[in-house]
């Protein structure tokens, strides 16, 4: 039996393929640019890389461009050969705190959010009809990104606004990015050879977009996200943290809500500091004199060693700090800088294990060091898999 995991974007269908028995993947990739001129299949098959162009007017002819590849492969003789398909949505609001097997009464609830996530739940939700239609009769199952940090208590997760805006429009915090850092959650708890439950980590799960949670006995507790994935540290596109009274006095300044939604969104952090959003980019920026980009780097590394000090003493006790996504995998500099002149917090990186780090599971603090600093590949379409497949066992 095999697992499909799908990630539908508002014009792009992300998806992998796994064998059940041993979890290993068959084939990944993502078609691009749908209902656009030209569409993109890429997809990684037996350590081959491929690309195609082709004309995929909607999702539905998207997924089915992937159920022909995956037939003209042999990977898929027959629909039944699915256990399962397991679909990333982000938002599952206070209704969803685990893998949910989607019928009728779930889509509906999935919907009824959209207005917590518009620009996500509704690609989510297209993804779902279009796959449910495909694969009839085939188990579909939600993974929400929001579910791991159900768990946060009641004085982290709600704002101090009046009462009837939680109770009768669902404001506060939700967080997001639940399925990467609850992953590398185990991952770490797996090479520090102790249950989940018995450790307390900062997690970090840095990318283009970013956030930070505190998991106290394998459990999230405080996350930097909030009712929506803007809150928290400086991303690449996104402001992070900000002053809601900005907000009214660029209304003043005439700017219309939809201006500035776009323009925190999409315009801001990195890309509003110096131009890029792409980390690479904002490097070579810097090592050239770039000042905004040297001023952006600075920016997104206090931020993030602020949430590091405040999860600190949210915890008490820390027992590893866990950088993953494509920047906390990948950039050494960054990693280095934001845990520097932190040894009053037992945090401390060797500059030569750190340089080293990249692909398998690294710990780069100095020897000596009680508290773990540890590299962790994030693989969130493996754990979708592995939780869509324990959901459909569980019927």
């Amino acid at each position: 039996m095999k697992i499909l995991v799908l990630n539908s974007g508002s014009s792009s269908i992300k998806y992998a393929l796994f064998d059940k028995q041993d979890y290993k993947v068959l084939i990944s990739g993502v078609i691009e640019s749908i209902a656009e001129t030209q569409s993109i299949h890429r997809y990684h098959y037996e350590q081959h890389a491929q690309q195609s162009s082709l004309l995929i007017k909607n999702h539905a002819q998207g997924l089915a461009a992937i159920f022909q590849l995956l037939s003209d492969l042999h990977l898929i003789t027959n629909i039944s050969d699915l256990l399962c398909i397991g679909h990333r949505v982000v938002h599952g609001g206070e209704q969803f705190c685990q893998p949910t097997l989607i019928n009728d009464a779930v889509l509906a609830a999935i919907k009824r959010m959209i207005p917590l996530a518009p620009l996500h739940n509704p690609a989510n939700i297209t993804g779902i009809e279009a796959a449910t239609a495909y694969a009839q009769g085939i188990p579909q199952v939600a993974v929400f990104d929001t579910a791991f940090h159900q768990s946060m208590p009641t004085h982290a997760y709600r704002y101090a606004v009046p009462q009837s805006w939680y109770t009768d429009k669902g404001v506060r915090r939700y967080g997001f990015h639940g399925t990467s850092h609850f992953y590398v959650a185990k991952k770490a708890a797996q090479y520090l050879a102790k249950p989940v439950s018995e450790l307390n980590m900062i997690t970090l799960h840095l990318g283009n977009g970013a956030s930070i949670a505190a998991i106290a006995q394998g459990k999230s507790i405080d996350t930097t996200m909030g009712m929506t994935p803007l809150e928290g540290v400086m991303m690449g596109t996104r402001c992070g943290d900000l002053d809601p009274a900005v907000i009214f006095y660029l209304n003043r300044q005439g700017l219309s809500d939809a201006a500035i939604e776009t323009a925190l969104n999409k315009q801001s952090g990195l890309k509003g500091i110096c131009g890029v959003n792409d980390m690479r980019t904002v490097h070579t920026m810097a090592e050239a004199g770039d000042e905004a980009a040297q001023l952006a780097l600075a920016m997104y590394c206090y931020r993030i060693k602020k949430y590091i000090g405040a999860y600190f003493a949210v915890l008490g006790h820390v027992d590893a700090l866990v950088f993953t996504g494509g920047i906390g995998e990948h950039d050494a500099w960054l990693r280095q800088s934001c845990c520097a002149d932190l040894t009053v917090l037992g945090i401390a990186v060797d500059k030569q294990k750190n340089a080293q780090a990249q692909g398998a599971l690294t710990a780069i603090q100095p020897t000596g060091f009680a508290l773990e600093i540890l590299v962790i590949a994030t693989d969130e379409e493996l754990e979708i898999a592995q939780q869509a497949a324990l959901c459909v066992q569980e019927i």
